[in-house]
């Protein structure tokens, strides 16, 4: 079986972007191309995933072949993936497989999504379908709800403190104030996490991810010609996923995700490594809570542990999605990017040195869904 490598990644900037979805996923795959150190073009690519939630009813009829072409890759077999929040990190799983098939030798993996075109209301609605609609959004549980329930039952179980939640955001607005393409770059301090407003208790505005536009694309090639664009490839080691009830009062704990647990197993296990061999990790912080169980799950941290975790694994190098942004179908492609760029020693300002082992954790929704990929530098 062959092996699948990243070759390319590129994103616009995340925020509130003005541009169509054509334009931002242009934009991305414009980026993509023009990474590859020994060039690549676009016809080179033989299939597209791109994974979109379709929010606010960006759901075009045929969006994946819309825009492949308008990224100038008419003719290109393309298909949309939706898995929530996940759903590009799933498209990267899925084209990193077809590789690995030997069917398709070089892909396009890209992610987009438009939140900042419908009112607040709609934003609400449309992010609430990615939960369970019949007993959580209908009687009125939103995303910050749940996320605050498991904040909640944390601190109960294991101690851990509204300091704890609000240090998660402070280092990662400090992260997102050295990456040029993060929709906040600027720092913060604890006291200012610990005062903003409450969302939903103990979460205040500061412990939660913002609402994003934006786009990310990477290209994968497979061990037959990688060599032909990069002396470097990022190889996509192991990829693993899994599912957990969608209702969170139907899971046994509060506290722990269980598909992060089993698709990390399976990502580990394929990639032959352990968690102590990884170096920088992006994991899903929607909420600040979120990075905390992920870096127990992922098996950083004891459990319990999770909300005073200060290292070895680097953690969110980019902002995360609390202060890089989460557009939504974008935002496993972006951790994607990040990887790459930090293997290839191409992350700036904040370069991780020495890195050679990274990790990508993406949820959908409140932890029904999770895919986890491990790439080493080549």
């Amino acid at each position: 079986m062959t092996r699948a490598a990243i070759v390319g990644a590129g994103m616009g900037a995340f925020g509130v972007r003005p541009e169509s979805p054509k334009r931002l996923f242009a934009e991305a795959v414009a980026e993509a191309l023009a990474s590859v150190e020994k060039g690549m073009d676009a016809r080179d690519v033989q299939e597209a995933w791109v994974g979109s939630t379709a929010f606010g009813g960006w759901q075009l009829g045929n969006t994946a072949a819309y825009l492949v072409e308008q990224a100038g890759l008419p003719g290109v077999p393309a298909r949309r993936v939706e898995n929530a929040c996940a759903s590009s990190g799933f498209a990267l799983r899925d084209a990193a497989q077809a590789i690995r098939s030997g069917k398709v030798d070089v892909a396009l993996v890209g992610g987009f999504e438009k939140m900042n075109d419908v009112s607040g209301l709609h934003k609400r609605y449309w992010l609430g379908v990615s939960g369970d609609t019949a007993w959580e959004r209908m009687a009125g549980a939103t995303f910050p709800g749940v996320y605050a329930m498991m904040a909640a039952r944390h601190m109960h179980e294991f101690g851990t403190t509204r300091e704890d939640l609000a240090a998660v955001a402070v280092k990662n607005h400090a992260n997102g104030a050295k990456n040029p393409k993060a929709q906040f770059q600027k720092p913060i301090t604890l006291e200012k996490a610990l005062a903003s407003p409450v969302v939903a208790s103990p979460l205040t505005m500061l412990d939660c991810c913002s609402t994003t536009d934006g786009a990310a694309a990477v290209l994968l090639a497979s061990e037959r010609v990688a060599r032909r664009y990069t002396d470097t490839p990022v190889w996509v080691e192991g990829s693993g996923a899994a599912t957990d009830f969608l209702a969170v009062h139907d899971r046994p704990t509060l506290t722990t995700l269980e598909a992060t647990r089993r698709a990390a197993r399976e990502a580990y296990d394929e990639a032959r490594v352990q968690p102590r061999d990884v170096q920088v990790a992006e994991v899903h912080d929607c909420f600040t809570i979120a990075e905390v169980l992920a870096v127990e799950d992922l098996g950083f941290a004891e459990k319990g542990q999770g909300g005073r975790y200060r290292g070895p694994v680097r953690v969110n190098t980019s902002g995360g999605l609390k202060a890089k942004g989460h557009p939504l179908g974008a935002t496993g492609a972006g951790q994607a990017v990040e990887a790459f760029e930090q293997l290839q020693g191409h992350a700036g300002a904040r370069q991780v040195q020495g890195a050679e082992v990274a990790l990508t954790h993406n949820v959908g929704g409140s932890g029904a869904t999770c895919v986890v990929h491990v790439y080493r530098r080549g």
